[in-house]
């Protein structure tokens, strides 16, 4: 072959050229920017303007905390240290924040009750929230509830036992005629409960012991960040598996139980949560025996997690609406009774669908129960408009207490956000 021949054949490469790096500037911060601050003139129009106000924001609020004094016995002091510097007086909360976080009520030596309760919920939400946990973890969970009252609460042991056993008849109820119809056994299994409750309020008095293990604290020395916890983990846990029940109930095809449920739903949601608080503070004594006590949290309790429940059961109607037919169809063609398709098929389809309607509920509610201070109780709003802002030391400290409440706030709401949209991923709600 030529020479001339050979130098005319096109060269052929028998590995693949190594990738490039990306340019530098669509690569790193640099291109993240890029595309995401300044990829057009009005976004980096928006992203000038945006930077502008935090920069404003910042430059008003951080000398303002982070010159707050931390060490002073009154808001006086604060001042006369300041010497009109534009500061925080953060003292209020180094001297108050066991009424903040307890109330003024609770015993100081009680504190660490509350406390190992706070830190079991943790435990025992794990395997609910987590699914990938090992189920035996459940069982402490139905445990927790009956512990947690007994820890915050005191007294005698058999309170919390024969709550337990009410819970017990309720679901022994409901495993009989629940799988007949759901929305039947479920209320069957209220009442069952509600007769096991009643009697025990006769046979513990008979039975408990003079001096208990743990003092006895009373539901009106309760207060602070502690009692909107319990009204916010009580009435979101119990209001979801009775928003499930009114859903079900309201597309029942017995008319009395469908009839109750839109009754039922149609009047809380048409009724403000502040005036059913003040039925349970004022009217709802009038219906009592004379002489008879019910407890202002429990009252509470039962009027927050009727009207939450009403709404979680439209957001899971809405779910349910949402499934195709033929989702039901197949339940049938599998021979499944009515408690099978729901457990199986219906409802955790429908549920998953929920979860942003459900989220967005339980958000709103546990802000809601600062609402609880309009009927005197101490809450951490109550706290802040009482006791504290009352004294003569604090009167005048509104921005720093506030601020410390609504960082709580933000703190539980954003966990609970950030929890359901993790579950959403995970779920694929998104149907992608």
């Amino acid at each position: 072959m030529s020479d001339t021949h050979a130098h005319s054949v096109a060269f052929v490469r028998e590995t693949a050229i190594p990738p490039a790096p990306p340019p530098a500037t669509e690569a790193g911060v640099i291109g993240w920017m890029r595309q995401n601050l300044f990829a057009t003139w009005a976004n980096a129009l928006l992203t000038v303007v945006a930077i502008y106000f935090v920069y404003l924001l910042l430059t008003g609020t951080l000398p303002w905390i982070l010159g707050g004094l931390w060490n002073t016995d009154s808001l006086a002091e604060c001042r006369e240290i300041l010497q009109g510097k534009n500061a925080a007086c953060f003292s209020v909360l180094t001297e108050r924040w066991n009424q903040l976080l307890f109330g003024f009520k609770y015993p100081d030596e009680f504190y660490w009750r509350p406390g190992i309760a706070f830190i079991l919920l943790f435990l025992a939400a794990a395997p609910v929230l987590f699914f990938d946990l090992p189920r035996k973890l459940l069982l402490f969970t139905a445990i927790y509830p009956f512990l947690a009252f007994w820890l915050i609460w005191g007294g005698t042991v058999w309170n919390p036992v024969f709550a337990a056993l009410g819970f017990i008849a309720g679901y022994v109820v409901f495993d009989l005629y629940g799988k007949q119809n759901f929305a039947a056994g479920f209320f069957g299994g209220i009442v069952a409960a509600f007769v096991v409750w009643f009697l025990a309020g006769y046979i513990v008095p008979a039975i408990a012991p003079e001096q208990p293990v743990l003092e006895a604290v009373q539901s009106r020395d309760m207060g602070g960040f502690m009692l909107n916890m319990i009204l916010g983990v009580v009435c979101v846990s119990l209001s979801l598996p009775l928003g499930i029940a009114l859903a079900l109930g309201r597309q029942s095809s017995m008319p009395l139980i469908k009839w109750i449920c839109v009754v039922f739903i149609e009047f809380i949601r048409g009724v403000p949560l502040i005036t059913l608080l003040f039925v349970a503070n004022v009217v709802l004594a009038y219906f009592l025996p004379p002489g008879t006590t019910f407890d202002l949290i429990l009252r509470v309790i039962i009027m927050i997690t009727m009207f939450a429940s009403a709404y979680i059961a439209e957001v899971i109607r809405g779910g349910l609406a949402a499934l195709p037919k033929g989702q039901y169809e197949a339940a049938d063609s599998l021979g499944l009774d009515y408690a099978q398709a729901m457990r199986l098929i219906v409802l955790p389809q429908a549920l998953k669908i929920s979860i942003p309607g459900i989220v967005n509920v339980s958000v709103g509610l546990f802000k809601d129960t600062t609402l609880v201070s309009i009927i005197t109780m101490f809450d951490l709003v109550g706290m802040i408009r009482g006791p504290i802002l009352a004294s003569t030391e604090w009167n005048g400290v509104y921005w720093e207490l506030f601020s410390f409440a609504a960082v709580l706030f933000f703190i539980t709401c954003y966990g609970i956000s950030q929890y359901s949209q993790w579950l959403e991923r995970r779920l694929t709600t998104d149907h992608r």
